[in-house]
């Protein structure tokens, strides 16, 4: 006798409760599917619980540092989903044992616990040869998921923006407070911003099966911009005008090493490089069009979020006409 499972299906998200996570969650949670929001702290993840209905959304603990945690949270699911990434090392959440390590112990566990359906989120830029070791341990990530588990889907999106995204936010703060912007190497580097809801939308896509496994997926825009251009919209968008001031790539370097600055040396290593969908995965349909996704633009969402940096705020843009 086959015994029909009546509940809905049961998905682990690791790195549930940042940026990504968030948005993931509630794309999951619209589409019927039970969530383990799977986090190193738990009790921070309260936000979570009204982006789905009662009892829906399950915060637990899991660090990718520790195997046992990992398995605990991946036992009985149908499918997991790996969001976790760092931009900059902390003590013991260091790159290669967050991107390399923490990604091999997710596919690993997800194996052995018989789960078909793995999604590892990446980034574009990841690189065995990259002078960046973001880039490196994440193409370790990607190599440790497809040794382990060759059918998982793995989603590389380039710089990803919404309302929560450390990126745009990060220098609408600085414009808010320095009558400058810097121009890291001249900002000349090309990105292809993506949308933070465009790439959740893929990720719970791939958890439904929508896209052929053992594939790299490469999510962006529909523009590329300059990280100068990038840095112009956000200005228009919080009404602002502010010189920028170029730092060539050393220079920044140097800057990024000393107390209090938001920004890494690796982070400036990273801006060497182009970040934008390659001519292959366009040529192959590996981009969010396999997903059935229309990219958002950057110009279509900054202004509701960047109005916080306006000189008044939110005023600004609804004052009655003089």
């Amino acid at each position: 006798m086959t015994l029909v499972r009546e509940e809905q299906p049961i998905v682990t998200v690791f790195g549930a409760s940042g940026f990504l996570g968030r948005h993931v969650v509630r794309a999951l949670a619209q589409r019927g599917w039970r969530i383990r929001a799977a986090c190193r702290r738990p009790d921070l993840a309260a936000h979570l619980q009204p982006l789905g209905g009662v009892g829906q959304i399950m915060p637990m603990q899991a660090n990718l540092r520790y195997r046992a945690s990992v398995d605990r949270a991946v036992a009985g699911a149908d499918a997991v989903v790996n969001l976790v990434g760092i931009l900059a090392a902390s003590g013991r959440q260091t790159y290669a044992a967050v991107q390399a390590f923490g990604a091999r112990a997710v596919a690993e566990a997800t194996a052995a616990a018989g789960i078909s359906r793995l999604v590892h989120v990446s980034a574009i830029g990841a690189d065995p040869a990259s002078a960046s070791l973001y880039a490196r341990t994440k193409a370790a990530g990607e190599a440790a998921v497809f040794e382990t588990m060759p059918d998982a889907v793995v989603l590389r999106p380039s710089v990803v923006f919404g309302p929560e995204d450390r990126f745009l936010n990060l220098f609408g703060e600085i414009a808010m407070l320095s009558p400058v912007l810097p121009l890291i190497g001249g900002g000349r580097t090309p990105l292809q911003p993506v949308f933070v809801g465009d790439v959740a939308a893929a990720v719970a896509a791939a958890v439904d099966g929508a896209v052929t496994g053992g594939r790299v997926y490469e999510l962006g825009g529909p523009e590329v911009l300059t990280f100068r251009a990038a840095l112009e919209c956000l200005l228009d968008a919080s009404e602002r005008r502010r010189r920028f001031l170029t730092l060539p790539f050393g220079l920044a370097a140097l800057v990024a090493r000393l107390p209090g600055v938001p920004l890494t040396a690796d982070q400036v290593e990273l801006l060497k490089s182009a970040n934008v969908v390659s001519a292959a995965a366009v040529d192959e349909g590996r981009t969010l069009a396999a997903f059935g996704i229309r990219p958002t633009a950057l110009a279509a969402m900054l202004p509701d979020y960047a109005v916080r940096f306006r000189p008044h705020g939110q005023y600004d843009r609804d004052k009655a006409p003089v």
